[in-house]
């Protein structure tokens, strides 16, 4: 059940974040946050990771509703098998930060990002432009954790 409980409040808190920003941020305002290292802004990503797709968003939505529907396959699937609890952990990640993305897709039409990491290297810099979201880490992390659980 603890591993449920990681998905759902991966959900929870970033859904709850999501609508702070959304009530309380204007597009193109952009706050300082953790000493400058991290840059608070509300940005609407209509696509998928970095706009990919923006211009389709029909399918984007399609195959955000059939990778959560597989991926909640897989993961009730490692749930009913004893042990492998890195498996189960990065499923969660994945599975929480996942169906928050969709839920936006479904809802707002598009997923709300709000942090940049700000960079100051100049060779660098341009990656400050990215804009994520709590969801979003916990995808990465969780694929990752997944995957190497399973190789």
């Amino acid at each position: 059940m603890i591993y449920i409980g990681i998905a759902a409040g991966i959900f929870l808190l970033d859904g709850f974040i999501k609508g702070y920003i959304e009530k309380t941020k204007k597009t193109g305002e952009v706050r300082p946050a953790l000493r400058g290292l991290l840059q608070i802004k509300k940005y609407h990503n209509r696509g998928a990771f970095l706009n990919l797709g923006e211009n389709h968003p029909g399918i984007v939505k399609g195959i955000s509703i059939l990778l959560c529907s597989l991926l909640t396959i897989v993961f009730l699937f490692t749930l009913g098998q004893k042990g492998n609890e890195p498996l189960k952990l990065g499923m969660s990640l994945l599975l929480g930060g996942s169906y928050s993305n969709t839920y936006d897709r479904l809802r707002r039409k598009y997923v709300v990002d709000y942090f940049s990491i700000h960079i100051e290297n100049k060779a660098l810099r341009g990656l400050s432009k990215i804009v994520f979201n709590i969801s979003d880490f916990c995808i990465a992390i969780g694929a990752v954790i997944a995957v190497w659980r399973t190789v």
